[in-house]
């Protein structure tokens, strides 16, 4: 309590309370954005009055009533949400705000990093941007060669890096002696900033004049600028425009010591154009070249980034690989297999199978933890692609041998890293055993400039298959044994041979069914000798999932998938090699789909 106030914890899970924050900032002039927390203000009788919240570790849409703006309660308010993002693992703390409050917020410790005319960015940490610089400084220092070198900058987001950024980055690094790269450090893309920043690295390792140096929370994105406290949104580009570009002249290029940065042409994105056209308004002013380079083409389009992912969106991943340096394609190759392993986890209902609604018929797992495991595998299907990419493949016979070792040590990695993540739950073994040869097949036809085609994936697999025998004490393999069918191994020797002649063919007949991802499955559920099945049930129990599964396909509806799904449960029969096939038949059709013929 703070005399006649409360501050506490408003729950933003609530849409009434959401609601309710959202009108208290409108009638104080603000808007409500994205938040984690929001802590409310109020007053003996209960009433709202002011409030402040964060996101990530950026405070927003801080607000006082004229009634309680001489309580000094913005002390005690801010500190309470400093002590939550501390709590959350943020130790320093962002915030935007109007310049009129630049001198409340250095009452509280928070130091003015950059200036717009109706924006400034602030921060907790006295030694923020100061540490930065200093740091950059350094580098800097180690990669001179004289001391009259012209040094240039490009910052890039790279979200993935594509052939389009490495003609920016080499044509740009001709010009120069040294050319810095500064990657965006913004979490709103689809590639972490650790996966861009090592694209960067690998895709840059032959030019002896290029340095990549750390991202910041400087370098500020449209996605990470907020508008709350803006009074026309139409203000925001050109406020988040003239923040960056001063913290950039400020700090960041004295730091570097460069003269010139160098930017991409852009067609196609308004912003990014407008962005262009500051940067050659203002930075020649603070003594700052600009030098725009135009843009790679393909087919007379761009080559960008937003091409890839919408390419990657719609599953045409041959077609969005043709537009990647060769060191960027294992990033899109994980991406694209997570995504197929996630759309299996939440296709609802599911018969027997973990799903957003339920586990199924396990007790030892459920979506969350299935979530998990899919995370803990995406590095390492990136791993297995980056071995093959950077595999001597000259002596055909003795590199087969060698690659196959290291897949064999990668996806032993793997399975340790999934068991981790699930506390030793086998949530993906299978998954893990396909995707990584189907995944490393593709890799290797890329490599060799062989197009990927049906005939020359399923050749590759089986012939990265060869010496794969499969384990001998599991359940699949104890089922293998007992009823005389064909285990995991055995099926990626055949190249998925069932895959290719069926469930693929059907796939593409149902793919745009709004019931097509049930149909696909059903239809693998009807005609796979599933060893899971046949552990769990036996030869009753899989003719019982076959014969169930063809007549839900005859008459598939939300009722009769959760009867099925009952049922199922009650006799504990579960079809996680169909859930495992149906992944991959995703998969391949993506690998295949855009792919040069």
């Amino acid at each position: 309590m703070f005399g006649d106030f409360e501050i506490r914890e408003m729950p933003l899970s609530l849409s009434s309370v959401r609601e309710k924050i959202s009108k208290f900032l409108i009638s104080q002039g603000l808007r409500m954005e994205p938040l984690d927390r929001y802590f409310g203000i109020f007053d003996s009788e209960d009433r709202l009055v002011g409030g402040g919240g964060i996101e990530g570790n950026v405070m927003k849409c801080i607000a006082l009533s004229e009634a309680t703006r001489n309580e000094s309660l913005t002390n005690p308010l801010v500190s309470r949400i400093r002590e939550s993002a501390l709590a959350d693992g943020h130790q320093e703390i962002f915030i935007f705000t109007k310049p009129e409050n630049r001198i409340i917020f250095e009452s509280l410790a928070f130091h003015t990093v950059g200036m717009a005319e109706k924006a400034i960015l602030m921060e907790s940490d006295p030694r923020g941007i100061g540490s930065y610089c200093r740091n950059l400084s350094e580098l800097a220092e180690k990669t001179m060669t004289n001391a009259n070198e012209r040094r240039g900058v490009i910052v890039m987001n790279c979200n993935p890096l594509t052939l389009g950024h490495l003609y920016l980055i080499e044509t740009a690094a001709k010009r120069v002696d040294r050319l810095f790269i500064i990657p965006v450090k913004d979490s709103d893309t689809e590639y972490t900033y650790v996966e861009r920043k090592s694209m960067m690295e690998k895709a840059t390792c032959h030019l002896k004049n290029v340095t990549i140096v750390p991202g910041s929370p400087y370098s500020i994105s449209r996605a990470t600028f907020p508008t709350y406290f803006l009074k026309e949104l139409s203000d925001a580009s050109i406020t988040h425009i003239g923040l960056d570009l001063d913290i950039f002249s400020r700090h960041i290029a004295p730091a570097l010591g460069v003269c010139v940065r160098f930017i991409g042409t852009e067609p196609t994105d308004a912003l990014t154009r407008e962005y262009n056209t500051f940067m050659h308004r203002i930075l020649p002013q603070k003594g700052i070249e600009v030098e725009e380079i135009a843009r790679l083409e393909n087919n007379g389009n761009p080559v960008s980034a937003s091409r890839v992912r919408k390419l990657s969106d719609n599953m045409q991943i041959g077609a969005a690989m043709r537009l990647l340096p060769e060191s960027s394609i294992p990033y899109l190759l994980s991406h694209l297999a997570t995504r197929c392993l996630r759309e299996e986890l939440d296709l609802t209902p599911k018969p027997g199978l973990v799903d957003q609604d339920d586990s199924g018929s396990h007790i030892d797992m459920d979506h969350t933890l299935m979530s998990h495991s899919i995370d803990a595998l995406q590095p390492w299907f990136r791993e297995t692609c980056e071995i093959v990419r950077t595999h001597d493949h000259k002596n055909a016979e003795t590199a087969r041998q060698d690659l196959v070792t290291l897949i064999k040590t990668t996806g032993l990695a793997a399975e340790k890293a999934m068991l981790e993540a699930t506390g030793g739950v086998n949530t993906h073994r299978g998954a893990l055993f396909s995707f990584g040869l189907t995944l490393a097949a593709a890799m290797l036809l890329h490599k060799k400039h062989v197009s990927i085609d049906m005939a020359s994936l399923s050749a590759q697999i089986q012939q990265l298959a060869t010496d794969f025998k499969g384990g001998t004490d599991t359940n699949g393999a104890r089922a293998k044994q007992k009823y005389g069918i064909k285990g995991a191994a055995e099926i990626a020797r055949e190249g998925y041979l069932q895959l290719y002649s069926d469930w693929l063919p059907f796939w593409i007949r149902v793919m745009t069914d709004k019931d097509g991802k049930h149909k696909l499955l059903l239809h693998i559920m009807s005609t796979l000798d599933d060893t899971n099945i046949y552990h769990r049930g036996g030869t009753e129990g899989a003719i019982y999932v076959k014969e169930t599964a063809k007549r839900l396909l005859q008459n598939l509806n939300i009722q009769t998938l959760l009867q099925a799904n009952y049922d199922f449960i009650g006799l504990n029969l579960s079809p996680g090699g169909a859930a495992d096939m149906f992944a991959l038949t995703l998969l391949t059709c993506s690998l295949l789909t855009g792919a040069e013929t």
